[in-house]
């Protein structure tokens, strides 16, 4: 009787243990959204982005310089923060959006989040959900070790529905703050609300489609679009902005990169069905441009990048398009002049630089190196965040024989994708052949010092 109690007491614990694990790696799943997903780079997109947020941005009383908005490849309609003031958009955000004003009601809303530090205060809300959880692991698990299986088992259940209807309340609290504060920011900023009650409408319809329910609140992390419409609506339609227009140069400019988006990351009939050849507006010949280069067809992608080119012969992201295409169809001595033009006419584009010195060395002539190497270091000091330069950058220094500096590139690329264990012994090499004190010398004990910490936390994890 004894070993029967003790086995079934052991059999308790590991049942509790394993739950309070599960309970545990939820919340912390709930917290990190932005894992694992891929970023989308582009020059036009950036700056686009950066010029839309930007009066948001002081609205809300951050600083330009210092919040980001990131595009991730995922079709859903979706944006969200996750730390530190980053707001992160779902390409499917903006293929789906009619319009600019709704991006910016989306970007509105997030900076709430930003603002409000509901990020750190979501782990709260975990937090305190998971305490009542352990709290009815505790009083389940001694029901169950004293013979009441169903009365542990039953307030085991309590107890879960408790702890996450709490985590979920807390939720959608943050939501109704944010919504009230982005209303807030559209309003100092001059900017209509319209968009962001249409990107609402947007989400209930798309609900109503996944026969999503909408009668039941308390089980949402997010409020019910009905209700957070009919808190909106009154701020809106009253706010001097309602009526107020986007700046029709700056919709068209998202009406191209909503096209180009399309064209890069659709499916490819629903990009020729959206925008077919009878459309020979900029927005539809640019979707197709990449839509055809996409799908390795070059010399369709051409042509309507060619035609494109005729109607605005120095748009600079036209020209970066058209080398883009020639380099990778093989051709990178013929993408060098569309590239060096691009990079003139846009010169604070680091991405574009990086391309063209990517083309440079591309064409094997030892003579391109010098030019590669820079333009290569003024993208890098603009944006050192971006590993493709630095992948670019390291080949040009292999090919000079210059090998710590080499080493040190390829640091800096390891260090950005999140491979300190690659990152280390190339940043302790650059270290052995670069002058003590200087500049880089000081840059790759940094990587060295950072990559050796998160390879011993790896390792400790491992255990």
């Amino acid at each position: 009787m004894a070993e029967a109690s003790l086995m079934r007491r052991r059999r308790v614990g590991t049942l509790l243990a394993r739950l309070l694990m599960l309970v545990a790696l939820g919340f912390a799943v709930m917290a990190r959204p932005a894992a694992a997903q891929s970023i989308l780079r582009d020059a036009e997109t950036e700056a686009l982005l950066r010029d839309m947020s930007r009066p948001l941005i002081e609205a809300a009383g951050l600083r330009p310089d210092n919040v980001q908005v990131v595009l991730l490849n995922n079709s859903e309609i979706n944006a969200f923060v996750a730390g530190g003031q980053i707001v992160y958009l779902h390409s499917g955000l903006i293929t789906n959006a009619d319009n600019a004003n709704e991006v910016q009601g989306v970007i509105a809303h997030e900076l709430g989040h930003v603002t409000g530090g509901h990020i750190i205060r979501l782990q709260e809300g975990a937090t305190q959900a998971t305490g009542i959880m352990i709290l009815s692991l505790i009083l389940a698990g001694a029901a169950m070790a004293a013979g009441a299986g169903e009365a542990g088992m039953a307030g085991l259940m309590a107890g879960q529905q408790a702890a996450m209807g709490r985590f979920l309340a807390f939720s959608r609290i943050q939501e109704n703050s944010a919504d009230q504060a982005g209303a807030t920011y559209l309003t100092r900023a001059g900017i209509s609300g319209r968009g962001s009650l249409a990107f609402f409408r947007r989400l209930q319809n798309l609900e109503f489609r996944l026969n999503i329910p909408q009668d039941n609140g308390y089980a949402r992390t997010h409020p019910l679009n009905a209700e957070r419409i009919a808190r909106l609506e009154n701020i809106y339609e009253n706010d001097p902005a309602w009526n107020r227009p986007t700046d029709p140069a700056l919709e068209a400019r998202f009406q191209r990169v909503k096209a180009k988006l399309a064209g890069y990351v659709d499916p490819t009939q629903q990009v020729f069905s959206r925008y077919p050849e009878s459309d020979r507006s900029v927005p539809a010949r640019y979707a197709r441009a990449y839509a055809w280069h996409r799908t390795a067809h070059p010399d369709r992608a051409l042509g309507e990048v060619q035609s494109l080119l005729t109607d605005n012969p120095h748009d600079p992201y036209f020209l970066e398009l058209l080398g883009q295409i020639q380099l990778e169809s093989g051709h990178p001595q013929e993408a060098l002049t569309a590239l060096r033009e691009a990079v003139s006419r846009a010169p604070d584009q680091p991405l574009i630089g990086a391309l063209l010195g990517h083309a440079l060395i591309a064409t094997e002539d030892p003579g391109n190196f010098e030019e590669a190497k820079r333009v290569l270091r003024i993208a890098v000091q603009r944006d050192n965040s971006n590993p493709f330069a630095w992948y670019q950058l390291g080949i040009v220094y292999d090919r000079e024989g210059d090998q710590p500096r080499a080493a040190l590139a390829t640091a800096e690329r390891y260090s950005l994708t999140g491979q300190p264990q690659l990152a280390l012994p190339n940043a302790e090499q650059a270290m052995m052949g670069l002058q003590v004190g200087t500049p880089d010398w000081l840059r790759a004990q940094d990587i060295a010092m950072a990559s050796r910490a998160a390879v011993e936390q790896s390792r400790r994890r491992n255990r």
